[in-house]
């Protein structure tokens, strides 16, 4: 599906699972068919930063993190999916089923626990 989807990834550390998220999401992104752009915020600090056009354009949020990101409002008022490094990692068909349910929604938040 033709998605236009954002991402931050983030942990604790900032090293390993910042980085093995950020890879696993554009697995699963190239699989899905949707133009994915993940910003990391990781040990080295912020990566490929998600920017205003890039938000003017996405269909979804996806946060990808075990700590509260920088800059985390800048996504108010677009559909969003919360879940843990972990979750993800193990379970990433359970975010692919949130994007496609949360697209038929208005603005919405969603949580993975």
């Amino acid at each position: 599906m033709d998605f236009n989807i954002v991402a931050v990834t983030a942990c604790v550390s900032g090293v390993a699972h910042t980085y093995m998220a950020a890879e696993r999401l554009e697995k699963v992104g190239h699989h899905e068919k949707w133009n994915i752009k993940i910003e990391t915020q990781g040990a080295l600090g912020v990566e490929n930063k998600i920017t205003a056009d890039d938000i003017a354009h996405a269909d979804v949020v996806l946060l990808v993190t075990d700590i509260e990101i920088d800059d985390a409002r800048r996504f108010n008022g677009i559909r969003t999916i919360k879940t843990s490094i972990k979750t993800f990692l193990l379970q990433p068909q359970q975010i692919v089923e949130a994007v496609k349910c949360i697209m038929k929604k208005p603005v919405v938040y969603i949580e993975i626990p």
